[in-house]
């Protein structure tokens, strides 16, 4: 707690209540109001929770007006380049970098997790073929209850360990298992031998009839977006799989949760819609004309992909990232792509332009990743899964977080009620 509080004076009545305030280590200082309705009856009002601290946390820091983002107090930066997605999964369970010894368990564990139950890969097959690959891993992930009863125990410390292990590693399995479902294609087993992004472009594109080699450039470039998307503070689906783990439910039904939060457009599907922009640009050509429109506020024309609601400079996942997109561009782009041309062109176009540039509107992590995405070979409709593979260390390591801390209780918001006012029923027969 800090020395400063605050207090807040109905000036109608005069009453007067003091708030209290706390300090955390970095960032802004937030105001406790949970006394607020006992004193006065009132509750703040913080539609999309724009300037609400909902929790305590020691996991991710970002600074939107500086551009940082740091994972237990290491930047991003530092780890995307130092890192693997494997001891960065370690970094956010646990707290510390791992000892080499620690990190050798930890990766042997993860890869000794990765088989599903044959059953449940049969569930696929439940599936329509055409079915969204987003709808089929949140639903299966959701049947994991029905497989892994001893990780139920959320008392257990040791049980919750298992579960986060159990997720971080089976996740691309199940994963892989519903692109290939949606191309009819023969289910490729994870095999052992292979570090954690190998195996996820194993078990994506290898085919039994054929020996499959995994391209160095490919598997560096998963694992540096499996980091970048390792976690990202109390965003939409955190916050989800915080909510619905509040209650006590059952661990795979809150990383379910937070897979259904995270399918939405405008949280995990970016990406995909910048493909989907990129299309209807349609050619390079055509870049100057969009670009007015997304200059004009009469037009709903948005460029996607740039921009973001924290980052008021620019995303530094981007600056990462964006020096992969080209190396990947380089040797796995395919030269007959127009999309690649107009991503690149469009990329130039707008760091340049001073509209842009004034506003801060620079490419972020969405722009470059759905690009490297279909260079790769994946489908626009694997995006937001691949995200979600990412992002299932940092939803167990708030889940922990949350079980863990002295102050959890089930979330339970409250509302402005603009509904009618006390009214008596009516019989239908005079109505």
């Amino acid at each position: 707690m800090s020395d400063k509080s605050f207090t807040l004076k109905d000036n109608g009545s005069g009453e007067e209540a003091d708030l209290a305030s706390y300090k955390g280590t970095l960032g802004p200082e937030v105001v406790d109001v949970r006394s607020l309705y006992g004193q006065q009856g009132i509750f703040t009002f913080d539609p999309g929770f724009a300037s609400t601290a909902s929790c305590e946390s020691t996991i991710t820091f970002i600074d939107g007006e500086e551009g940082i983002l740091l994972y237990r107090g290491y930047p991003v930066e530092q780890l995307a380049q130092k890192s693997s997605f494997i001891e960065v999964c370690y970094l956010l369970l646990y707290g510390e970098l791992p000892t080499q010894d620690e990190l050798g368990k930890f990766e042997n564990n993860i890869r000794r997790h990765t088989m599903i139950n044959e059953t449940m890969l049969r569930l696929f097959n439940g599936f329509h073929h055409d079915a969204h690959p987003m709808a089929m891993v949140s639903g299966v992930v959701g049947s994991m209850s029905a497989f892994y009863h001893e990780t139920m125990d959320i008392q257990s410390a040791r049980r919750r360990e298992i579960f986060s292990h159990r997720i971080i590693a089976k996740l691309p399995t199940i994963a892989a298992a519903a692109y290939k479902h949606t191309l009819g294609q023969s289910f490729m087993y994870p095999r052992n031998d292979l570090d954690f992004a190998s195996n996820l472009l194993h078990m994506f594109f290898a085919v039994p009839a054929e020996y499959y080699e995994i391209d160095p450039v490919a598997a560096e470039a998963i694992d540096l977006l499996l980091i970048l998307h390792a976690d990202h503070e109390q965003n939409c689906s955190t916050s989800t799989v915080r909510l619905a783990g509040s209650s006590g439910a059952n661990p795979y039904s809150a990383i379910a949760a937070g897979i259904a939060a995270l399918w939405g457009p405008a949280h995990g599907g970016a990406n995909e819609a910048v493909l989907t922009m990129l299309k209807e640009i349609g050619s390079a050509k055509n870049i100057p004309e969009y670009v007015a429109r997304a200059k004009d506020k009469d037009d709903s024309f948005r460029l996607m992909g740039f921009g973001h609601r924290v980052y008021k400079n620019f995303d530094p996942r981007a600056k990462i990232i964006r020096d992969m997109c080209h190396k990947v561009l380089a040797k796995l782009g395919d030269d007959n792509d127009p999309l690649f041309e107009l991503a690149l062109e469009l990329e130039q176009v707008a760091l340049q332009d001073d509209y842009f540039v004034e506003k801060q509107l620079y490419p972020n992590v969405d722009f470059y990743s759905g690009i490297i995405y279909r260079a790769l070979g994946f489908r626009p409709s694997m995006f937001t899964v691949m995200f979600a593979i990412a992002r299932s260390v940092g939803w167990v390591s708030h889940w922990q977080e949350m079980i863990t801390d002295p102050a959890y209780r089930i979330a339970r918001p409250r509302q402005l009620y603009v509904g009618p006012e006390t009214r008596d029923y009516v019989d239908v027969t005079n109505r």
